[in-house]
Parts: structure tokens; sequence; C-alpha cells
């Protein structure tokens, strides 16, 4: 398939020009050019117009793009243009900060599952879509049972790789990982990592 041929830098570039996009919507315009959208990002027009070049042709010469219809494009290419559910492992500080976020809300994705050992958390109703939280060990059978194919790992780092395990074995096919370790999955797994401490350790490099 001719998708799997593109980068991953140029996939990971495409949820930063719908950020834009969204921008514009919102702000009431209805055309831009990669000029304004490189301004905006930091990204040369010519990258941006090389990087939708992969999908296919979006503006005209000397016309623009449609915003919408781009920002409609993009968001089925990235296959958001529908609801994903994701299950949530984690729900201490950091699990019920995700799980609040509302962020998710109109972008494609749906934290309508979270689970726990803690015993003081079970039952209890957190995040933005008041979601009970579950044990655990129910973890496998309520992927499966519901066809979950995302989860997010927001445990202590001894527990993640358990965790990344479980999921992969019930159906989980991307994990976004908070947790401050590298996890182990099959390659035909996709995981992303968060790590506050990771990005400010890059940064500081630069610091006199």
């Amino acid at each position: 398939m001719v998708r799997r041929q593109i980068p991953d830098i140029v996939i990971g570039r495409l949820p930063v020009y719908l950020r834009a996009l969204n921008f514009l919507v919102a702000e009431g315009r209805e055309i831009t050019s990669s000029q304004e959208l490189g301004d905006r990002l930091g990204i040369s027009s010519a990258q941006i117009r090389k990087d939708l070049s992969h999908f296919g042709e979006f503006g005209k010469q000397g016309t623009g793009y449609d915003i919408v219809y781009l920002r409609d494009q993009l968001r089925q290419i990235m296959k958001v243009d529908k609801m994903w559910d994701v299950a949530l492992v984690g729900a201490g500080n950091l699990g019920r900060a995700v799980a609040d976020y509302g962020g998710f809300q109109g972008k494609g994705f749906r934290i309508n599952a979270i689970f726990d050992t803690d015993p003081h958390l079970l039952g209890k109703t957190i995040g933005h879509n008041k979601v009970n939280v579950q044990d655990v060990k129910d973890l496998a059978a309520s992927i499966k049972e519901r066809g979950i194919q995302i989860g997010i790992i927001a445990t202590p780092a001894e527990a993640a790789q358990a965790v990344a395990r479980t999921m992969v074995d019930a159906g989980i096919k991307c994990i976004l990982n908070y947790a401050p370790i590298t996890i182990t999955v099959p390659s035909s797994v996709r995981v992303q990592y968060i790590d506050p401490v990771v990005g400010l350790q890059r940064m500081t490099y630069y610091l006199s």
C-alpha cells in the first residue's frame, strides 16, 4: 500500500498541519497558502507542499488551499474523521490529568475505559467522559469486548511493560506511553512516547 512508503516524519507533521487548519477555521478563514502555514508553523512552504503531495493535489497555483476542504482531507488521511475508543491504564495523578483533558473532544478520540490496581480508585468516576475506573485484571477482556485498538499507559515505569504486553495480546495496535521507560512491543504495534523530562533535557543542551 502506498501509504506505508510515506516517511514517518511526514506522517508526524500532518497533525501539526491539521491543528493549524483548525485554528484558521475558528478564525473564520476560508483560504490559506503553504507560505502562510509555513510562517505559522516554522516550516518551509516547500516542505509543506512536498508533504501534502504524497497524498494528492489539494491546492491551486495562485489560489491556495480551501481550508475546510484540506482540513477534512487530512482528517480522512489520518483516520480521525471517526471516533476511536481509547483504553487508559493508570488513574493516579497523571492518569487523571490525561482523562480530564478536554482536548481529545472533537479530535477523533474518546477515553471510555480506565483501569488501575489501587483498590481505593476502583469504581470511582473520573475524567472528561465520566468513566468508572476498572480493575486492571479486566483490561484484556474489556479491550477485546469493545474492540479497542488504542491504549494509553500512565503507570509507574515498573508496571508499563506488563501493561503493554497485556494490551498487545488483547488487540491494541497503537500505544501512547507516558511511563518513563521504553517498552518492547511487536513491530506491528505503533508506540509514541511522551516524557517531559526527556523534552527538558533535550533543551538544556542549548542553554549557556
